[in-house]
């Protein structure tokens, strides 16, 4: 999900590219909004059907209130986003960023695995902790969020000080915590379709910022892309460090 901030709002507002198509901007808006709003309550109204008792229980309904509270906030944002200052008309930008957004759903569709108490804790575990932190991260990007490849404001504070994704790290620990709940070749298999296209929604994500915020390539430089420094061995992050300049020279048409 595409971020962008510096400095003052104006100054982004005024690097428009190519005109943004008002009627386009806003239909995107209200179908994000029902699309995720409507999610939101259909999770809030099914959250009183949940058991308790034990503590997995008690973690699947945190888990749900979670979800139900990012789901609604993506709703809200998207109301009170800016105005693009750069986006990508290529389709396959659009593709992918939409197949990245909801294939995960289908997850939810598959019959649960045969876990002892230990396994589901920790897979219900994964899935609170992982949508409580996209919560945190999609606060900070505020009104620059967006689905699809576009810059708007460019964030490099908060947790964008550790790593340059950190909302598609967030979704990946729940997406883990969800594939090991249904844990099945099947499952497996979406769960790699689904991090495939996300590690290529981020590097789409990327070619917009870069084109719009010069001063992205400063930042990528010093900033790891989406395991955060102390957690990966020091060559491989030279080697991602290295893949930052290389992905900038490699610029595309935001008007294709």
């Amino acid at each position: 999900m595409t971020d962008a901030k510096v400095g003052q709002e104006g100054t982004a507002r005024n690097r428009i590219a190519g005109g943004v198509n008002p009627w386009l901007d806003w239909t995107s808006r209200v179908a994000i909004v029902i699309v995720y709003g409507g999610s939101a309550l259909i999770g809030a109204a099914s959250i009183h059907r949940l058991p308790l008792g034990s503590v997995d229980n008690l973690l699947m309904i945190a888990a749900s209130i979670a979800n139900v509270l990012f789901l609604g906030l993506v709703a809200l944002t998207t109301m009170t986003r800016l105005v693009p200052t750069m986006k990508s008309k290529g389709v396959e930008m659009r593709v992918s960023a939409l197949l990245g957004a909801f294939p995960t759903v289908a997850l939810a569709f598959l019959p649960k695995a045969e876990l002892g108490p230990i396994w589901s804790a920790l897979s219900t575990t994964l899935i609170l902790v992982g949508i409580s932190l996209s919560i945190v991260v999609l606060r900070w990007l505020g009104k620059s969020f967006s689905i699809l490849p576009e810059a708007r404001r460019l964030v490099t504070e908060g947790p964008y000080r550790v790593v340059r994704h950190p909302l598609y790290l967030c979704e990946g620990i729940a997406l883990v915590g969800v594939t090991l709940q249904v844990l099945s070749p099947l499952a497996v298999l979406i769960a790699i379709v689904v991090a495939m296209i996300q590690c290529r929604r981020m590097i789409n994500e990327e070619r917009i910022l870069r084109l719009a915020f010069p001063e992205y390539d400063v930042y990528a430089a010093a900033t790891p892309f989406l395991i955060p420094a102390g957690l990966i061995p020091a060559r491989l992050g030279r080697r991602a460090h290295q893949a930052g300049p290389e992905l900038s020279t490699k610029a595309i048409d935001p008007h294709a």
